[in-house]
């Protein structure tokens, strides 16, 4: 479908030197708004106070340095041709949610032991922030004109897009194109996740299922949303995201399954012992 409508400006604020884009703001204000929440949990959990800002101290920074070392990897033949710099210029766009996922996870790990506190308690807690934070990213990939989908017809347009905020479709229309806003059906699935982690918390599920839960919840949405980008990192014929998102589900379940027959975790999520039944 043809359109024709002004972008919006990637630019947030120019003070001298120093340019702040919108896609930086909102990644760092999901992140922000992640740790509060995160930390307030950990409150209301009565550990150790500090102990979840220092782990997103030490998790943010590594987390963004392999979300950018997973992307460059991905499309290395991009970044042959150019400068130097232009690997660390995440501000154009460029971070993958997978590789900051591997770089919290390996962080978490290290520091659990550090801290001689329990791993799956940790993630458990930092998971809703975890998707939170990804629902507010995505708006960041909106103000970048990326991680959108294919052109869409004036048939689909007219039979749901029509009824989408003006800001949005004119931030998809892109070179006189009106293009899917899949980072739009992320974040809202990303909510959707959010919610169900929030209920399931409540339900107070044995540790280490909110943080599975959310990994496996997660990656159903990325999977199909995946299929419909025009962006997407490639492993041959395959979409890398689409094959991480199916094993992820599978090493999930197969943890879920394994830990609960094996009792392999004798905790529930507050940290009150699991009562065996006689």
């Amino acid at each position: 479908m043809s359109c024709s409508a002004p972008a919006l400006d990637r630019v947030f604020l120019d003070i001298g030197p120093l340019t702040i884009y919108w896609y930086g703001l909102i990644i760092a204000a999901g992140a922000f708004i992640g740790l509060y929440l995160a930390t307030k949990e950990s409150d209301r959990l009565g550990l150790q106070k500090d102990l979840m800002v220092d782990l997103i101290v030490f998790a943010i920074p590594i987390s963004i340095i392999f979300a950018r070392i997973y992307y460059v990897i991905f499309e290395w033949e991009r970044y042959t041709g150019g400068t130097w710099w232009d690997v660390f210029a995440i501000w154009e766009g460029g971070i993958a949610i997978h590789g900051a996922l591997i770089g919290a996870v390996l962080t978490t790990i290290v520091y659990a032991r550090v801290k001689k506190v329990s791993f799956w308690q940790l993630t458990d807690i930092a998971a809703p922030s975890l998707i939170l934070g990804q629902a507010i990213g995505r708006w960041g990939n909106f103000m970048n004109q990326e991680a959108h989908g294919g052109a869409i017809s004036e048939a689909t347009y007219n039979s749901f897009h029509q009824y989408l905020p003006d800001f949005i479709m004119n931030q998809m229309c892109i070179d006189g194109v009106m293009y899917h806003p899949t980072f739009l059906y992320e974040s809202f699935w990303n909510i959707v996740v959010l919610i169900i982690l929030l209920i399931l918390r409540r339900k107070n599920p044995l540790r280490g299922e909110v943080f599975v839960s959310y990994l496996m919840a997660y990656s159903v949405g990325r999977f199909f949303i995946e299929g419909m980008r025009t962006d997407s990192l490639y492993f041959g014929p395959f979409r890398v995201a689409q094959l991480i998102s199916i094993a992820i589900i599978l090493i999930g379940l197969a943890v879920i399954v394994y830990r609960r027959k094996t009792g392999q975790e004798n905790k529930h999520y507050n940290g009150k012992k699991v009562t065996k039944k006689k």
